[in-house]
């Protein structure tokens, strides 16, 4: 063996560390696919557990249409469409005033939604066993909860401010309930109100029902912002569309009954409150009007009286035509002097005098008044009769004009009031359609399934990345610059003897002698023959072969017994030696003591031939650990050892050591020195690669050359690419 550190190889993982083996990982993956499997189907768990979990919820559609004005009053007439105005409806505007308190809180107060019942009987897995769970039933009548034992019904619930948001646990007693809240207990009577009076303030309840058997009820009196901030969470409102002027409503629940009537309710009362506001206008003017006919009535009643006193007093008087004319003009200013100031007082009641349209009526007066002012003048001329005659007539007409025109359209308005509807039509009212929208079950299903699959692959991957296990003898000879000499499969029968563990240890020799572990072994002791040297570091006759490994468990037993079985067939004299004098095994190989070994030799005055034993196999010798010394690397180290070995020499052709592993104890190094070859065992897909690297880092770091490695229980599979190093069975293979 060649010791001289500078001729070792340099491993090629220093040069590609960083290198990503991209078929490696795929492999990982493949070779973990029991742990995404099991992840996947605890994904399926979790995703079937959470779908029964979760109540079912469902869904209540409605349309309602908003016109650009109302067609109630336009029909009347232009006259009376120009008096009353008209406002212009957003679609927009008017979904976010169906969200508001002001449409929302009569629906609340009407089916009491503040009032919340729930069933604290009720646990994780009644909810996974019956899929669903009830759920309270708001009515204008109350808020009902059925359980197991009955159903609860509370009629009324109104606490003071310091109670709100706060649970309350009511329960059936002999002579009717008892509220309580953890601090004070109220006792009450059913189906009649009850008022108490607590710590933060008054309480009124009235309870109709409750279950039997002391069945728990849990009560919460809501506050009106939490109720209303719940139903808007659930409640859809937006636009259908693009300038549509149709409003798609949508509520969410757990019932599909609740959740209708509650839906219907908020139309109903949008509805409501649209058609009190189209018709306010409307009211309001009816209202003026009702207080100026009257006044003009009375007024038209004594320009009446005075003009037909006039007329008996002096006659008929003949008018000309002129002044016909101008008294026709006059009165056309009048009755328009009228109408503007009729509409001036109608705007003053909505605007200002700084308004544009009362502004404007203020500057038409002004041109009538100084009209009139100028026909005034030249009737003045008239004869006095003439013109008290033209006065008196003049003022009966534009009376009568006056209060004929305010009666119609008080009439017109009167008519339109009775068939006004507001702006806002329903177009389609919720219906229960009983088909839960969530949860989506197969969906959770499937998704949770993924997940946990991705979760089992990040896993897998992760592991791969932290735990490079040895699998690939090319890559391993990369990472460590040391040859794999042979890669040893699994023996099947051999493993599943071994699983029952009052059976002995067999060599595969015995149990297994035409299978592909064995034939591996046999060519693992080809390779060693021809690459052994003519002269052998203890004498020219024995050739010493240290086998090791990096750490426990790695099977360097049974590759050292199986080694020294196909050495011993070459009619070789072979001697084994358990050199693990702390937790050596070997001997149970062979059925026999630990006693009587390599412990006794180096620490007691015992001779060589007592510490051999023969064994039932020809031509191999053994030598247990025997006793476990205290001090076994400083036995090695002596000069008794080495006079062991020189005069082993001569009785033996090889001799197979069986040493601690590498990283566990020192003893391999020491006793390195004086093997013609050293091998290391590892184990597939247990050993870490960077644990052997090191193993063999600590060997060059003493001038110890590992002439090889051997691949152990190796595993064949469609997963491994790497099943081509297996060897092949040639005979009989039955």
């Amino acid at each position: 063996m060649n010791t001289d550190s500078k001729n070792l190889s340099k491993p090629a993982s220093e040069e590609s560390n960083d290198e990503i083996d991209l078929m490696a990982l795929m492999l990982a993956l493949l070779r973990g696919w029991k742990t995404i499997v099991l992840f996947a189907l605890l994904g399926l768990a979790i995703g079937v557990l959470y779908s029964r979990y979760v109540n079912p919820t469902f869904r209540s559609d409605a349309l309602i249409q908003i016109d650009d004005k109302s067609s109630g009053i336009s029909a009347l007439g232009g006259d009376i469409s120009e008096l009353v105005g008209s406002e212009d409806s957003k679609a927009q505007a008017e979904a976010e005033l169906i969200r508001s308190r002001m449409i929302i809180e009569p629906v609340i107060n009407s089916l009491h939604l503040r009032i919340h019942l729930a069933d604290p009987e009720i646990g994780v897995m009644d909810r996974i066993v019956h899929d669903r769970i009830n759920t309270p039933i708001h009515t204008p009548e109350g808020v009902m909860l059925k359980t197991l034992n009955g159903n609860a019904l509370v009629s009324q619930f109104n606490v003071s401010q310091g109670y709100l948001n706060q649970p309350f646990t009511l329960v059936r007693s002999k002579t009717g309930f008892t509220l309580s809240n953890g601090f004070d207990d109220f006792k009450g009577q059913l189906n009649q109100p009850n008022q108490f009076k607590g710590v933060d303030g008054q309480i009124q309840i009235t309870v109709a029902d409750l279950p039997l058997n002391s069945h728990p009820i849990s009560l919460t009196k809501q506050s009106l912002q939490v109720t209303t901030s719940n139903i808007n969470s659930t409640l859809s409102v937006a636009e259908k569309g693009n300038q549509t002027g149709i409003i798609e409503l949508s509520m969410t629940g757990n019932n599909q009954q609740q959740t209708s009537l509650v839906l219907k309710e908020i139309i109903q009362s949008y509805v409501r409150q649209n058609q009190s506001r189209g018709s306010e206008e409307t009211t309001k003017t009816l209202k003026f009007m009702e207080t100026q006919i009257p006044a003009l009535k009375k007024k038209l009643e004594d320009s009446e009286a005075i003009f037909n006193e006039f007329r008996i007093k002096y006659g008929t008087i003949d008018i000309s035509k002129e002044a016909e004319l101008l008294l026709t003009e006059n009165s056309q200013i009048d009755t328009q002097l009228s109408e503007l100031k009729l509409k001036k007082a109608d705007l003053t009641t909505y605007y200002t005098e700084e308004h544009p349209l009362v502004v404007q009526i203020n500057e038409q007066l002004a041109v009538l008044n100084n009209r009139k002012k100028n026909i005034d003048n030249t009737i003045a001329g008239l004869p006095e009769i003439q013109r008290e005659f033209l006065q008196l007539s003049q003022d009966t007409e534009i009376n009568r004009e006056i209060y004929l025109t305010l009666l119609k359209n008080y009439q017109q308005l009167q008519i339109a009031k009775a068939g006004q509807i507001g702006f806002a039509r329903i177009i389609d009212l919720p219906i229960d359609t009983f088909k839960a929208i969530a949860p989506k079950k197969l969906q959770i299903i499937i998704l949770a399934m993924l997940l946990g699959a991705m979760l089992g692959t990040m896993l897998v991957l992760l592991k791969s990345l932290l735990r490079n296990v040895v699998k690939d003898p090319e890559r391993l000879e990369a990472k460590t610059g040391v040859p794999v000499l042979a890669t040893v499969p699994r023996s099947p029968l051999l493993t599943r003897l071994r699983k029952n563990k009052k059976s002995p240890n067999r060599l595969l020799a015995h149990v297994d002698n035409n299978s592909l572990s064995y034939e591996a072994i046999k060519s693992l002791r080809t390779n060693l023959m021809f690459g052994m040297p003519k002269v052998g570091k203890v004498g020219e006759r024995v050739k010493v072969i240290l086998i090791t490994g990096e750490s426990p468990g790695v099977g360097k037993s049974f590759i050292s017994s199986n080694l020294s079985e196909v050495f011993s067939q070459l009619n070789k004299k072979v001697l084994i030696m358990d050199a693990d004098m702390r937790l050596g095994e070997l001997h149970s190989l062979f059925n026999m003591s630990q006693d009587n070994g390599l412990g006794e030799y180096l620490s007691q005055d015992v001779t060589l031939n007592t510490v051999i034993h023969p064994t039932t196999m020809d031509n191999i010798d053994f030598m247990p650990r025997g006793q476990y010394p205290k001090n076994p690397a400083s036995l090695l180290s002596g000069d008794k050892f080495e006079q062991m070995m020189i005069a082993l020499n001569e009785h033996y052709d090889y001799i197979v050591i069986d040493s601690p592993p590498i990283l566990a104890a020192s003893d391999a190094i020491i006793m390195s020195q004086y093997a013609d070859k050293v091998l290391m065992v590892t184990r597939y897909d247990k050993s870490i690669e960077g644990q052997v690297a090191y193993a063999i880092k600590q060997m060059s770091k003493a001038n110890i050359q590992v002439d090889g490695i051997i691949l152990n229980d190796v595993q064949q599979g469609l997963m491994s690419k790497y099943s081509y190093h297996y060897s092949y069975a040639y005979g009989n293979n039955s």
